[in-house]
């Protein structure tokens, strides 16, 4: 490995170290979620034709991506479900709930700027791409996409870290705000862990993905401790499956150390 690159943050929760330099859109109640007969066909040909083999091509060069039990999805197959996973590479994320849900359908709700670029961004919904509403208008539309997607049984991915740490091997504290997805729609939550691995040969690591599930709401509880509860349960399953990270590329430090 090549000498270790260093990276100070401040905040965990709101320091965001991707290279992007994006304007983002105003998603308001015009934000089309569904996108018509141009969007189900544009899905059909870039998502089964093109994306899902390069992703899965794309993975298995660069990282020599290995995924473990990922047969505990099998469990969703007769419902819709939530799938959350660590933030740690802009690429590889984008690729990853289409590689771990397949053949079910994966959508993923993302920052407004996923939809914003000038060429990319009208593809991106296509691929599954759901952005964060602005407005009141637009969450509604945005609550009738997610119900929409539950019903046809699909899987629906969100980065509950919100902000890009490349190379992250810890797993940052996030709120229970996306939480209140699987609640309201009362679906399993699935969750998965990106670790960074030594190989033998080559400087890129090996990236092996744990998938852990499912975890159900306790409907005993008040519903604020039902998001809780949740994130619980992710964030520790999270934490325990990131030990097996062995190498950093990246070395994370607080300024004030």
């Amino acid at each position: 490995m090549s000498k270790e690159k260093v990276i100070y943050y401040e905040n965990e929760l709101e320091d965001e170290f991707s290279d992007s330099n994006i304007t983002p859109r105003k998603i308001d109640g015009s934000y089309d979620y569904r996108g018509g007969i141009g969007r189900f066909f544009g899905r059909s040909v870039l998502y089964d034709v093109f994306a899902f083999p390069i992703a899965y091509t794309f993975l298995k060069l660069k990282y020599h991506h290995r995924i473990v039990n990922k047969e505990c999805l099998k469990k969703a197959k007769s419902t819709g479900f939530f799938l959350y996973g660590n933030h740690t590479n802009a690429i590889a994320d984008a690729m990853m709930p289409m590689r771990l849900c397949y053949p079910n359908s994966a959508y993923v709700i993302v920052h407004p700027d996923n939809v914003s670029m000038p060429f990319l961004g009208k593809l991106t919904p296509s691929l599954g791409a759901i952005p964060l509403p602005d407005d009141k208008d637009a969450m509604r539309n945005f609550s009738e996409i997610l119900e929409h997607h539950v019903k046809k049984k699909r899987c629906i991915a969100i980065y509950p870290e919100a902000h890009i740490w490349p190379y992250y091997t810890k797993i940052r504290e996030f709120k229970d705000n996306s939480f209140r997805y699987p609640v309201q729609f009362d679906v399993p939550v699935y969750c998965f862990t990106n670790t960074y691995q030594r190989r033998k040969y080559g400087k890129t690591p090996r990236l092996v993905t744990y998938v852990e599930g499912p975890f159900y709401a306790d409907k005993t509880l008040p519903i604020r401790r039902q998001r809780e509860q949740l994130r619980n349960q992710v964030l520790e399953t999270m934490k325990k499956y990131a030990k097996h990270s062995n190498v950093e590329v990246i070395q994370y430090r607080k300024k004030e150390e």
